[in-house]
């Protein structure tokens, strides 16, 4: 009777239990507007979860009681509610306030959760597309540099920018498109990234080793490109068309978007094309062989449920684009052009008439470069956790067209397959630590096609790479960290190379073919890499924080670096390689000091970088120092290794009085120094050795502008603004072989205005950019611009040497809502 009696009792403790639990629901909002992928959680409990595309939100069976929720999400102020838990429902709605500064901007690049920046103790940059809109860019690149400290690009011609991040570049900053990293050959100095710029609305950059997260090449950094998400009413179909003209290079861009949203289904739709014929500067004129025309589709779908969501994208990039040599008549200065083959004379070619300088037909000598993309990308939740998978398929193929005795053939012609792998699984918290677990990587294989010349070899290679992510907060100190291990195996069969016949250009041929040679060898090799970080964000208050973070970094030799042999024709640069390098370590230190006050925001960051197997170019000499000869024409550059350091600083002052909000004036200065560490190169060749290549110069940017904080007629907060870029003379250069050559500073005033045009009932009809770069046509050449070198004179009549930079650039562009 007594067991009777106590099963009972506990029987109905149970019921009472049970019945004690309550259902949590609610709109979450900003401006009246529903706000999706907003975390909310009960604050002291392992309870979260995140409104949806309507912004609705749920959490069941939570315990009676009394307990705070909170609120936040990407761009909006954190919230906090206190409520009382009793019935079977309670509702709760939220309206959240987006926030002004970007220092509580909520962003994924190089870490494994959504982490608000001034948490994040790695150094994270974000621009806008209204950022990038207001500025003059000729590429996506261009946009990034204007807009972040410590990022720079080495380029060749106004659609050619290859990113730099504190003066480390090419395969040591990894470029992602919408999370994918973005395979195309990066090696190569004379295309860019393969990127739709109308088609991105956000860009992040991470400035420091982010290995941990993304492996092999991300040793200085990443740049994740983020492209266009619909986030607006049900049933609507809504877009914008731009349009786009430029001066320097009359470039003509115009760019179509669609976006639809149906119940839980968002989809995406962007067509993209733009041409440019040469640009111009006062002292080349128009510069032949920098013309372009360059076409983008892109389109996703994307579907929202309880369970999480799943997004499937395809891109498609194609662009044809003409390759400079700097050939000239020797006393004019004219640009000439090679009409042969054998028997070419470069003092001997014909002047470029007038009528093919200004033309947006591209000439034969080009190249053509494909990329096509597709990934899927979905998260599926569960409780507490949530699994993150990404696969995608990529394929690059490059073509260059320089033979012009046979215009149809290509000397270079490759094609990159990638498949991409990424699997992420966010562990539910325990003990206040989140943590994330991941296995990601890569497989590739290239191939020569129909081509004559081979610079590399057809070559498959395989990535893997599993790592352990995590972080918690400690009242004001937020601290995180990881550690990575990597596996790359690259190998490649005997590679033959003969003559053709009939054309006398090179070909691949079999190893039985009587003509052939051994040009690539057969290589076969892994490349480990252990990789980490460790950091913290100390809030001092809400208006003072430092973060310090020290990272490792891993990456193994790209394909040129140790399989080079042979001329790449668009970059007229015979490489060789070295098959005995190994990965390249560095161990980076950050500290960072960001004040956030009423009327400015100011952050100091502080870096240095050490770097254990450096590999970079240098030219390749003879025993009497006289440049080494391989193809008549073309430089020969063979990669060295040694050990490196870099050590800099960015500085940004930003100004936004509360007494006068029409004004900001923002200020940011950066500054690197990269040195080269090789002993026995310095014991002989002293400070001609001592920098390392591609380093910025000392550089200062400020910008003030005023914007009406009410409508001027049917203008809705029109602004002008005037910025100068200030660059430092750079004295400190690899001048071995004189890889490098002293560069002068110089000093370029920008301008421009803008304004949203909007009906008297409120409806925008477009907005409009009115811009200006190089206002006063200054002529000057960056360290960065490959084109410098592009000289076969030692000297010239007027005393200039290599092409200049783009001169003045008048910029218009219109965007129009649909």
């Amino acid at each position: 009777m007594k067991s009777l009696l106590l099963y009972c009792f506990c029987f109905f403790i149970t019921l009472n239990a049970i019945a004690q639990k309550v259902i949590v629901k609610g709109v979450v909002t900003s401006q009246n507007e529903p706000v999706e992928n907003i975390t909310i959680k009960i604050l002291g409990a392992n309870r979260f979860t995140k409104s949806n595309n309507s912004g609705t939100y749920q959490l069941s069976e939570i315990p009676f009681g009394n307990c705070d929720l909170v609120f936040s999400g990407v761009g909006y102020q954190s919230k906090r509610i206190r409520i009382t838990l009793k019935g079977d429902t309670v509702f709760v709605n939220a309206d959240l306030l987006s926030l002004a500064s970007d220092l509580n901007d909520v962003v994924i690049t190089g870490v494994n959760r959504a982490t608000q920046l001034r948490k994040s103790p790695v150094p994270i940059a974000v621009l806008s597309k209204k950022t990038m809109d207001q500025n003059v860019n000729t590429n996506l690149i261009e946009a990034i540099v204007k807009g972040v400290p410590g990022i720079t690009a080495v380029t060749t011609g106004p659609n050619v920018s290859k990113p730099f991040i504190r003066g480390l570049g090419y395969n040591r900053v990894l470029t992602l498109y919408d999370g994918l990293r973005q395979e195309g050959q990066q090696w190569g100095d004379e295309h860019g990234i393969e990127v739709d710029e109308y088609g991105i609305t956000r860009a992040e950059v991470v400035k420091g080793p982010a290995s941990l997260t993304y492996g092999s090449d991300a040793l200085a950094g990443v740049i994740n490109m983020i492209p266009y998400t619909p986030n607006f009413e049900d049933g609507k179909l809504k877009g914008d068309f731009t349009a786009n003209y430029q001066s320097s290079n009359g470039m003509i861009g115009s760019s179509l978007g669609l976006a639809y949203i149906k119940n839980d289904w968002k989809y995406n739709f962007r067509a993209t094309g733009k041409t440019a014929h040469n640009y111009q500067n006062k002292i080349d004129g128009l510069v032949y062989g920098t013309a372009f025309r360059e076409y983008n589709l892109s389109a996703s779908a994307r579907v929202d449920k309880a369970w999480g969501f799943t997004k499937t994208a395809i891109t498609y990039y194609d662009n044809l684009m003409e390759i400079p040599d700097g050939s000239r008549d020797s006393l004019s200065r004219r640009f000439t052009r090679q009409v042969l083959d054998d028997g070419d004379d470069i003092k001997n070619r014909p002047v470029v008439p007038e009528s093919d300088l200004k033309t947006y037909s591209i000439n034969p000598l080009h190249q053509h470069i494909q990329h096509y993309r597709f990934y899927n990308t979905s998260q599926f939740k569960f409780g507490t956790s949530d699994l993150n998978l990404m696969i995608g398929g990529q394929q690059s193929v490059r073509r260059e067209y320089n033979h012009p005795t046979l215009p149809g053939q290509a000397g270079l012609y490759v094609v990159l397959n990638t498949f991409n792998y990424d699997l992420k699984y966010n562990l539910p918290d325990f003990a206040g630590i989140e943590s994330t677990i991941g296995l990601n990587g890569m497989y590739q294989a290239n191939r020569s096609k129909d081509a004559t010349d081979f610079p590399i070899p057809d070559y498959d290679l395989f990535d893997v790479g599993a790592f352990y992510f995590a972080k918690k907060s400690m009242g004001k100190v937020d601290v995180s960290g990881g550690i990575r291990i990597d596996r790359r195996n690259i190998h490649w069969s005997d590679f033959y190379v003969g003559t053709d016949s009939q054309t006398g250009f090179g070909k691949q041929v079999s190893s039985t073919d009587a003509t052939g040679k051994l040009q690539f060898p057969s290589f076969n090799k892994n490349y480990y890499g252990v990789s980490g970080s460790l950091g913290l964000t100390y809030n001092i208050s809400e208006r003072l924080l430092i973060k310090a973070n020290i990272a490792r970094g891993y990456r193994a030799p790209n394909i040129t670096e140790i399989g080079s042999n042979g001329l790449d024709p668009g970059a007229h640069i015979v490489y060789l390689g070295n098959r005995t390098f190994n990965p390249e370590f560095n161990l980076q230190e950050d500290i960072g000091i960001i004040v956030y006050l009423k009327d400015a925001e100011i952050s100091v960051e502080l870096f240095n970088n050490n770097i254990q197997n450096y590999i970079y170019q240098s030219r390749l000499t003879d025993a009497n120092g006289n440049p080494v000869v391989i193809v008549p024409g073309n430089l020969t550059y063979q990669y060295q290794q040694s050990k490196a350091r870099l050590y800099g600083a960015e500085i940004s002052v930003n100004l936004h009085p509360k007494a006068l909000k029409w004004l900001s004036f923002n200020n940011s200065l950066a500054y690197t120094v990269g040195l080269n560490q090789n002993q026995a190169l310095l014991d002989q060749h002293g400070g001609d050795a001592k920098y390392l290549p591609f380093i910025p110069p000392l550089q200062f940017r400020t910008e003030i502008k005023a914007t009406a904080q009410k409508p001027v007629g049917i203008f809705d907060k029109p602004y002008i603004k005037i910025d100068a870029a200030f660059f430092a003379d750079q004295d400190k250069f690899y001048a071995l072989d004189n890889t490098e050559s002293f560069t002068a500073g110089y000093t370029l005033i920008n301008g421009g205005i803008g304004s949203a045009l909007k009906t008297r009932k409120g409806k925008t009809i477009c907005d409009i950019f009115l811009q200006a770069d190089n206002i006063f046509n200054i002529a000057y050449q960056s360290n960065l611009n490959r084109l410098k070198y592009f000289e076969y004179y030692n000297r010239s009549p007027n005393g200039r040497s290599g092409i200049y930079n783009m001169g003045r650039n008048l910029s218009f562009k219109l965007i129009i809502p649909i």
